[in-house]
């Protein structure tokens, strides 16, 4: 990854937190409990990982993620980069939203 990617990286993300803050990110990738699945294949959706490889890692059929990963573009909370069109999220959620229901964190850094 160049300078100018790395820049552009960080300015999508510090912007998408003002958008978005965790929790409320968190309940549009996995609005149920127990969504650990999702909430690891939005974090894997980095932009440079493809999708199969994604679904690979976050133990998820090609059909549930392909729904979700649309599901996530139409949010406007994901979208697709490069030649490949590799999924990429706004920002990786933090891992404490991995362990629990993000639908129960009060705060936000």
């Amino acid at each position: 990854m160049n300078t100018n990617e790395s820049l552009l990286r960080a300015i999508l993300a510090m912007t998408a937190r003002q958008a978005y803050a965790p929790a409320d990110l968190a309940k549009i990738v996995s609005p149920n409990a127990g969504g650990q699945k999702q909430l690891l294949a939005y974090n894997l959706c980095d932009g440079q990982t493809p999708q199969t490889e994604v679904g690979k890692k976050a133990k998820l059929d090609k059909g549930n993620l392909s729904r979700s990963i649309s599901r996530w573009i139409e949010a406007g909370i994901m979208f697709r980069i490069g030649t490949d069109q590799n999924p990429m999220h706004l920002y990786p959620l933090p891992k404490e939203y991995l362990k629990s229901n993000p639908s129960k964190k009060k705060t936000d850094a």
